[in-house]
């Protein structure tokens, strides 16, 4: 059976079964839902319908993650999920890594221990999976907040990316431009999470400011035909969460998600989970959703998964 034929027939356990990747996931939220159970006895449930607003996922994430895994204990159990999720969902390249401030929370401000923590979770979990270990940046901490915790992590070849999220409307996107040049003289790939809830001139903004290579979401690109073409011209990928995307009200229905227009226009895109526990998204789900919503062909599909298993 093909992937094409796996997605028409619907079978779940052959789509699982070829290989995919997953390049937008926050691994504190991104974890196996029944790996966790055995391991707590804790149930977390998926949210049903779109939120209303980001307050309702803050309430979420207090109620079914909060204070039951923040030690560091329980933050490497949250490790250890999301490589059983991947590996439960087929997922053979995973790009996940730590927010700069949870060094000191969870690691003891030791980068070797945060390292360890990831790499020993993927080769006694599924040493199959190709590990692509990220740095997190928060939109919300100071600039030289983040550069002191940057420090311990330059000059470590073992990350291969960095990533900023969190509100978009936080801080001019600008302000991250030192930071960036440096990951840049470290050889990392840059992204940011930009074009979820702000505008297409943002993405063109951020793109330029922080000289990207991905974009996280972007899928307010759709509204402007010149930023498609920015896009386009510099083969900036943009990972995409679907799920996600709908249930946090930012599109209105699969079968119009903006994805298909976005990558009928030439815009190299990924399809990826974002949240997995609170989203109900993995990364075989989103391909079904897509297909069976009609938003694109089982032939589109299978190109965008297997553009997305190419080194960038």
């Amino acid at each position: 059976m093909t992937f094409i034929e796996a997605l028409k027939s619907g079978d779940f356990d052959a789509i699982r079964s070829f290989p995919k990747t997953d390049l937008h996931i926050h691994f504190v939220l991104g974890g196996n839902r029944e790996y966790l159970f055995k391991k707590t006895g804790y149930k977390i449930e998926p949210i049903a319908k779109p939120l209303k607003s980001m307050s309702e996922m803050d309430a979420w994430s207090a109620k079914y993650i909060g204070n039951l895994f923040n030690s560091p204990e329980g933050h490497k159990l949250l490790i250890e999920a999301t490589f059983a999720q991947a590996k439960y969902d087929g997922v053979t390249i995973l790009e996940i890594g730590e927010d700069v401030w949870g060094l000191g929370k969870f690691f003891h401000n030791d980068i070797a221990e945060l390292i360890y923590a990831f790499q020993e979770a993927n080769n006694r979990i599924a040493p199959e999976i190709e590990l692509r270990l990220q740095i997190g940046l928060s939109r919300h901490c100071p600039i030289d907040y983040l550069e002191d915790c940057l420090k311990h992590f330059w000059g470590h070849k073992e990350f291969y990316s960095i990533d900023l999220y969190g509100d978009e409307l936080a801080q001019p996107i600008e302000n991250f431009t030192p930071i960036y040049e440096k990951a840049a003289e470290n050889g990392l790939v840059l992204k940011a999470h930009v074009g979820e809830w702000g505008t297409a001139q943002d993405i063109v903004v951020a793109v330029k400011a922080l000289h990207l290579n991905e974009v996280q979401h972007g899928i307010a690109a759709v509204q402007d035909e010149d930023v498609i073409g920015v896009l386009v011209k510099n083969d900036i990928r943009l990972n995409i969460t679907p799920s996600s995307n709908v249930l946090l009200g930012r599109v209105l229905d699969m079968s119009d998600h903006p994805i298909a227009q976005l990558y009928r226009k030439g815009v190299n895109v990924t399809i990826n989970s974002d949240d997995v526990l609170i989203f109900d998204s993995d990364v075989s789900k989103e391909y079904l959703r897509l297909y069976q919503s009609g938003c694109l062909t089982a032939q589109e599909l299978d190109d965008i998964r297997l553009n997305g298993l190419k080194n960038v």
